[in-house]
């Protein structure tokens, strides 16, 4: 009884003469509309669609160095419906392309621009006209499989902000392999990442880096991840390094004063953290002594320090030695 009631309250609130002409007239919006689409899509457009390429008839020996996963942008004329499906196909049918047919001399391959049209032109519907192709001739790379080992430089700047420096930086690797023609593989000595920028850092950071592609030839892999890893930077010191006299002539023995000095320095904590005053050698040269006197004078310099550790200097740069002769 109640379900009854409900729709009769709905019965009447829409077939009231009021509600009833709006409904009357939001039907033929509709229809209008429809016809409005309908003629619309019926009429001939021009757009610019994308138009995978595979190849076919590779021998088993040939490498393609330029990708397999090149595309055409066509310039293409046809009516709106069929414009729709080439728009909104997400996976649309590749173009496929001879490869015994085009292939050349020399790892190089081409199509010109007759070819190309009528490749492009069977692959599209009976009613599209191609107006243009980009590149009007195609020309793909490939090779019997000559390869070399060559390193990757990275590309770009990654600086920190100024409290943090960056302590390390990992490559995930440190050089791919490339294929290409004999000629091309002489001249390439090392490739390079594509650009990256990364400024003001305070925690680590890693990026995925593509490498800069370069015509005709396929790198494996095509990226490297970079990691930069940062640490607060703070000012060091350690108050007693041990002086270590070096070239001295068996027999003689010195003594410095004062016999350990004070080294300043510059380093992240997490590397103050791993080491000690034994990490660092301060160091006075035999030779470099100079006084004629029993007491003489001379210079002292860092000789070794840390990884990561950086400004280091000394409190003072000289120190008076006693040189004893025959001392055991």
């Amino acid at each position: 009884m109640k379900v009854f009631n409900v729709f009769r309250i709905i019965g009447n609130f829409l077939f009231n003469k009021i509600n009833r002409e709006l409904l009357i007239f939001l039907f033929f919006v509709l229809l209008s509309g429809i016809f409005w689409l309908m003629t619309t899509l019926n009429e001939t457009f021009e757009q610019e669609i994308l138009v995978p390429i595979r190849y076919k008839n590779i021998p088993k020996n040939a490498i393609l160095t330029s990708g397999d996963t090149d595309t055409l942008r066509v310039h293409v004329s046809d009516r709106g419906i069929s414009l729709l499906t080439y728009l909104y196909d997400k996976s649309p049918a590749p173009l496929e392309i001879d490869f015994m047919k085009y292939a050349g001399e020399n790892g190089v391959g081409t199509i010109n621009a007759t070819d190309l049209q009528k490749l492009v032109s069977s692959h599209l519907a009976a009613s599209a006209t191609v107006v243009s192709v980009k590149p009007e001739t195609f020309t793909f790379y490939y090779n019997y499989g000559e390869t070399k080992k060559v390193p990757v430089r990275f590309r770009g700047e990654v600086t920190p902000d100024n409290m943090h420096f960056i302590s390390s930086t990992h490559a995930s690797a440190d050089s791919v392999i490339i294929y290409a023609s004999p000629r091309m593989l002489d001249s390439i000595k090392e490739v390079f990442t594509e650009p990256v920028y990364q400024r003001n850092l305070a925690d680590s950071f890693s990026v995925n880096a593509r490498l800069q592609r370069i015509q005709g030839v396929k790198m494996v892999p095509d990226h490297v991840t970079f990691s930069f890893t940062t640490d607060i930077l703070a000012q060091l010191s350690y108050n007693e390094v041990p002086i270590v006299p070096i070239n001295v002539p068996e027999g003689e023995h010195i003594v410095t004063f004062p016999a350990k000095v004070k080294i300043n320095f510059v380093a992240g904590l997490k590397v103050f953290e791993n080491i000690t005053p034994a990490d660092f050698a301060v160091v006075l040269d035999y030779n470099d002594i100079v006084g004629d006197s029993t007491l003489l004078e001379c210079g002292i310099w860092i000789q070794k320090m840390p990884e990561g550790v950086k400004n280091a200097t000394l409190s003072t740069n000289k120190v008076e030695l006693i040189v004893n002769k025959n001392s055991q």
